[in-house]
């Protein structure tokens, strides 16, 4: 052991022994230095009583598991107070531990240094240039010739100003970048990031991001890593200018005037010059072609109309997401086999309709592409809906007008009407000739007058009623209600024709009102007997049936089949009162649909249709 002593001791590492306990049992003038402790103070104590601070580092856990597991073990540790990395080796014996620790902080920048250089590696696809304090490029990477332009040999050991002025940067952005580079070199940031405008080597306008980092190179003190973000500044052009889109389809109330702005936004932000829009038909449907681009028109000669489970279009439509065909020549189900495009994307726009848009090379779209057309398409399906909305609105809007024009007539019909009724009376009793007074109808009495009144102030509130629900339907039969109307109307029971047996279901109070006023309406205008015909219409094709209610008396002329279905006190051609807008009020209640027309031999014919629990009765 004695004659090992001296060689130890001339050991350039740091060396110490510790037995099982922990406690030094030789020390070399290296340890000796690096602890600051004479040997003689140190040997026979603990570690880590003379060392507490070592407590809280690697060298417990280390020393541990060597001494434990009897196995070498070997960590880093960093000597706060001499600022240097050391690599600690411990070696284990069945007497103690033999512990090495040597200086590796040299090592320990390289490695920095490499991990530095290889963090721009990783930008590889990226401009890569170094450069001096003197700000001199000392490298650049491969891909600075196609992002930038030059080559080694002409921009290695020229200064940044060449680089620059090849580069067609403006002298403004060029002084942004000269910032850039000093306020990394000198220390005041970890990095800088700026995005500008430069030229590229074919001569196009390229957008540019260029990052500034510190390097530790025996030459080099700040690498620039150039990145063309063209393409990301584009995509977000354009998503602002479909925003701005957005206002203008939002602007819009017409859908095919929106389905145009969108099909164009698409050709002129996005081009797509082959592209359509098609909206549902909803009452046939069918998927019909709204709007198009020049370029589909030219290469088509017009868009088809998709029927359903027809073709992609429809397909996509019916599953709601945006598909992205690369190759129609692999794909099943096209509408056309022979089509000449051979890329899609298809895009629905809601339950509104679909976007398609086509090319005529495969693969020619990719995610981007999807992403762009689904902002422009739910921007569309946003201004269609708005524009459904706005269209009820306006529905909406006419139909309160239309009340509030047809209640002033009611108001004006209650006004004449029911003060001439009861003028009449007031006169009559007035002079007391109740007796012999005659009103316009012969067997009419005072009370028969009064009752006229009270029956006018039904009508006005029957027809006030048309805005609410009916009441409780129930099934009524057809021969029944017509009994029950003509016992209230002033037509005799001789006067009625039933053609057939059916049964329906109705409010019966107001459908037996209806049926009542339609015959009072045929006996007013009647200037003899008048005989009324019943039956049904719509059992032939299936589509609109109904009644009809078809008169003998003096037709109503063509030209006054709609006034005469609403409120008036000028119309010649309807009974006092409310006359035949009681009937169309008391239909449309229902849900039904009232129209009138003449008879083909004279005569007036009212048709109820659109009631669709209308069932024939065999008898």
């Amino acid at each position: 052991m004695t004659r090992s002593l001296p060689i130890v001791d001339r050991v350039t590492d740091a060396f110490f022994a510790l037995d099982t306990s922990f406690r030094f049992t030789y020390l070399n003038e290296r340890a000796e230095t690096l602890l600051k402790r004479d040997r003689g103070e140190l040997i026979g104590r603990v570690m880590w009583d003379e060392f507490p601070q070592t407590v809280e580092t690697q060298f417990p856990d280390g020393f541990h598991r060597a001494m434990d597991s009897q196995v070498p073990v070997s960590f880093e540790i960093y000597h706060t107070s001499l600022e240097t990395w050391f690599e600690a080796k411990a070696y284990p014996s069945s007497t103690g531990l033999s512990v090495y620790m040597r200086d590796v902080s040299e090592r320990r920048a390289q490695e920095t240094t490499l991990a530095q250089h290889a963090a721009v590696v990783e930008a590889i696809r990226d401009a890569v240039i170094t450069l001096d304090r003197n700000r001199e490029i000392v490298s650049i990477n491969g891909a600075t010739e196609s992002i930038i332009g030059g080559t080694q040999s002409t921009l290695v050991g020229e200064h940044i100003e060449t680089l620059t002025e090849q580069a067609g940067i403006a002298d403004e952005h060029a002084v942004e970048i000269g910032r850039a580079i000093t306020d990394v070199d000198v220390g005041n940031a970890d990095r800088r990031q700026l995005e500008l405008p430069y030229t590229g080597p074919d001569g196009t306008d390229r957008m540019g991001e260029f990052r500034f980092v510190p390097i530790e190179d025996t030459v080099a003190t700040v690498a620039a890593v150039i990145r063309d973000v063209t393409d990301q500044h584009e995509y977000d052009r354009v998503v602002t200018s479909l925003h701005e889109v957005t206002r203008w389809l939002l602007e819009s109330d017409d859908p095919e005037e929106i389905c145009a702005i969108a099909v164009h936004a698409g050709s002129d932000l996005l081009d797509l010059p082959i592209s359509g829009v098609w909206l549902l038909e909803e009452e046939h449907g069918y998927l019909e072609p709204v709007a198009g681009t020049a370029g589909a028109h030219d290469r088509f000669g017009g868009l088809p109309r998709f029927n359903p489970r027809e073709g992609l279009v429809w397909d996509v439509f019916e599953a709601g997401t945006v598909e992205l065909f690369d190759d129609l020549q692999s794909v099943d189900g096209l509408y056309n086999p022979d089509t000449p495009l051979r890329s899609e994307i298809i895009a629905p726009i809601g339950t509104h309709g679909v976007l398609m848009t086509g090319a005529l090379e495969p693969h020619s779209f990719d995610e981007t592409d999807v992403d762009l057309i689904s902002t422009l398409v739910e921007n569309t399906r946003a201004a269609l809906e708005r524009a459904d909305n706005e269209r009820v609105l306006r529905d909406r809007t006419a139909e309160l007008e239309r009340q509030t024009e047809r209640l002033e007539a009611v108001a004006e019909v209650l006004s004449s009407d029911l003060q001439r009724q009861l003028s009449a009376v007031a006169n009559a009793l007035e002079n007391e000739q109740v007796g012999e007074w005659e009103f316009p109808l012969a067997e009419d009495t005072v009370e028969t007058t009064l009752d006229r009144a009270e029956q006018l102030v039904d009508d006005i509130r029957e027809f006030a009623r048309n805005a609410t629900a009916v009441g409780t339907r129930s099934r009524l039969r057809l021969e029944s209600a017509i009994e029950d109307a003509v016992h209230e109307s002033r037509l005799t029971e001789d006067a009625i024709v039933v053609d057939a047996s059916a049964t329906l279901r109705a409010d019966p109070d107001r459908f037996i009102h209806l049926l009542e006023t339609a015959f009072d309406s045929a006996v007013a205008r009647a200037t003899d007997e008048v005989t009324i015909q019943i039956g049904l219409v719509g059992f032939e094709n299936g589509v609109g049936r109904g009644i009809f209610v078809l008169d003998d008396a003096e037709e109503i002329p063509p030209n006054a089949h709609d006034q005469v279905l609403d409120p008036t006190a000028d119309d010649n051609t309807a009974i006092d009162g409310l006359g035949l807008a009681i009937v169309r009020a008391i239909a449309e209640a229902h849900d039904w649909e009232c129209t009138v027309t003449n008879g083909t031999n004279g005569g007036t014919r009212i048709e109820i249709r659109n009631i669709t629990t209308l069932e024939r009765r065999l008898e």
